[in-house]
């Protein structure tokens, strides 16, 4: 299931950069860049959780920092997106299913806003003063638009496809080695199965019958 998600997540990231780099960026809009590299990394993160979006965000920010024509330090993007995808991450539901769009729309724009607050703010650090002389709210609001105008083509695709891979018959091959440890457990143990932190009934009821007869032999004995 790893090997599944990193080879999704890789073959997703790339194909969002290059659309990114080649189409997107060349559109000469006004204000901002429809982030299509930000909606891949929401909409794993809405799948995998907080740990994999973080380190999602981390890769695909650090491949946007090299790919050309990249005109920033490396790592700047790197560090926006993992912060992005961890956050967009502890908004993935329990169950791992949606049950309305509003949430994910939700995310998206604090996700547009959040990286472009966080972009800007990094670049404040270092000396870049790019966004400032831009008009760092119009940035803000054309990004929230781009994005929220892309995400119900780019999101529910990536979280359909990430879940298709989470559900491949592989997966269970954790269980079952879960399965056989409990099992080397409770023979080399000899104390009795655990499950859920519960003894089997079964045997702690003959494990009580043993000690009970060997009470009673006790007792004769020493009669």
């Amino acid at each position: 299931m790893r090997v599944n998600r990193f080879l999704l997540s890789s073959s997703l990231v790339v194909v969002a950069l290059v659309v990114q780099v080649s189409v997107l960026a060349r559109l000469q809009l006004p204000g901002a860049v429809p982030d299509l590299l930000l909606l891949t990394v929401v909409g794993l993160a809405l799948v995998y959780g907080h740990v994999g979006g973080a380190l999602i965000g981390f890769g695909a920010g650090l491949l946007a920092d090299l790919a050309p024509p990249a005109d920033h330090a490396a790592g700047r993007y790197a560090l926006v997106l993992c912060l992005i995808g961890y956050l967009a991450g502890l908004a993935r539901p329990e169950n791992g299913r949606l049950r309305s769009a509003v949430g994910p729309m939700a995310v998206v724009v604090a996700a547009a806003v959040g990286t472009t607050l966080l972009y800007a703010g990094v670049g404040a650090l270092v000396g870049d003063t790019a966004a400032r002389d831009v008009g760092l709210p119009g940035l803000l609001f054309t990004a929230a638009l781009y994005d929220l105008l892309l995400a119900p083509f780019a999101v529910p695709a990536v979280m359909a496809l990430a879940r298709r891979a989470e559900n491949d018959p592989l997966a269970d091959s954790g269980t079952t080695a879960q399965k056989a440890d409990i099992a080397s457990g409770w023979l080399s143990g000899g104390t009795g199965l655990r499950i859920g932190g519960q003894r089997n009934p079964l045997r702690v009821k003959a494990a009580r019958s043993r000690g009970a007869r060997a009470g009673r032999i006790k007792g004769v004995k020493r009669l």
